[in-house]
């Protein structure tokens, strides 16, 4: 497997990103109103527009080995050529972590193409996180997609004859905790329990600009409830977790995680250093590249600087959007960017040796 200890230089140098946000397409099949890149552009238009499969390779080409590849969107598996990008990221940047984020609607397309993935891959660690956000009903209410939990679940079933073929295969559940699903947390994290298949589950804070503010407005205490629960589940090891190499780390490090986003989103405020932009990258589907998927302002286009995404980090917007994160001028409660945020700041180490050591 590909090491993470590879990248231990960048807890004093934050000059080479490692962690890459890829939203590889804006088509979806489903409509969730908590979604923040809701597709704005025609399926025609998204095709027409979305990076080439040779564009890709172009600018793999620039960045060095990663830390944390992820995928995003739309839904990533209606991109026809997902395999083949996956090959292109994994053969030149060796990426320790792949993970793929899915509604779960298509499950013999999901099956299929995880298991190519797979196969392809064997030296990373591949993660597939289905959606679910709530039990039966629930589930298709919140997400207005009818008969997707019982999609979800038959997604979660074909994936799960994947496992014992495929050791560098981990099976997760994300779900997004919002204003409309915050009072069935507890019988969600119960559910997930059950599915025995599954190696870990994440509770992500809704986020964003949303066309419908409402599903923003949370209880902060029934959030805490949730992550706490969460957390006691991990120390009494009743709750799935990952199964490969750093997996208990990976856990203190989620439990710092979500009691500091619990604080930033009470305080509104920045609470520790934000790596965005110098070990954090987001890459659109059309080649614009952001420090993170918060701050609006685009460094650069890919297809302006040759596919040379150090060329666009040194763009005059590149280096403004840098100062102000670095002021501490922002702030934000998304879940990917407080990973290398606490992995690669030694100040947060004695905070994470507790947590570790109480696992």
């Amino acid at each position: 497997m590909y090491s993470w200890l590879r990248h231990t230089g960048s807890i004093l140098w934050k000059r080479q990103p490692i962690q890459l946000t890829f939203f590889v397409t804006r088509k979806c099949n489903a409509r969730c109103p908590f979604c923040f890149y809701l597709q704005s552009a025609t399926a025609a238009e998204s095709d027409a527009n979305e990076l080439s499969l040779e564009e890709i390779r172009k600018l793999s080409r620039s960045l060095g080995p990663l830390l944390w590849l992820a995928f995003s969107g739309g839904e990533i598996f209606l991109r026809k050529d997902l395999v083949d990008i996956s090959r292109v990221f994994y053969r030149q940047n060796r990426p320790a972590i792949m993970l793929y984020p899915t509604n779960g609607l298509l499950p013999e397309l999901i099956y299929e193409r995880t298991a190519q993935i797979l196969r392809d891959c064997g030296n990373s660690i591949v993660v597939v996180k289905l959606s679910l956000d709530g039990v039966n009903g629930a589930h298709d209410a919140l997400r207005h997609t009818p008969g997707g939990f019982d999609k979800v679940m038959q997604t979660y079933q074909r994936l799960a004859g994947l496992l014992d073929d495929h050791p560098n295969f981990e099976l997760g559940i994300n779900t997004v905790f919002c204003s409309e699903n915050q009072d069935q947390m507890d019988e969600i994290i119960e559910f997930v329990q059950g599915l025995e298949q599954v190696r870990t589950h994440t509770i992500s804070l809704v986020r964003g600009h949303l066309a419908d503010a409402r599903y923003k407005a949370v209880d902060h205490a029934k959030y805490q409830q949730a992550i706490d629960k969460l957390a006691a589940n991990l120390r009494n090891r009743t709750t799935p977790t990952y199964h490969f190499r750093g997996a208990r780390l990976k856990a203190a490090q989620d439990i710092l995680q979500r009691r500091l986003i619990h604080r930033t989103l009470v305080e509104q405020r920045r609470l520790i250093p934000c790596y965005a932009g110098r070990l954090n990258l987001v890459l659109s589907e059309t080649g614009e590249v952001y420090p993170c998927e918060t701050r609006s302002e685009s460094f650069g286009n890919v297809r302006a600087h040759d596919y040379d995404l150090r060329s666009v980090l040194r763009t005059a917007t590149a280096r403004a959007t840098l100062g102000s994160i670095g002021r501490g001028e922002c702030h934000c409660t998304h879940e990917c960017y407080f990973i290398t945020n606490i992995l690669f700041n030694p100040g947060m180490y004695p905070a994470l040796a507790r947590e570790y050591l109480r696992l």
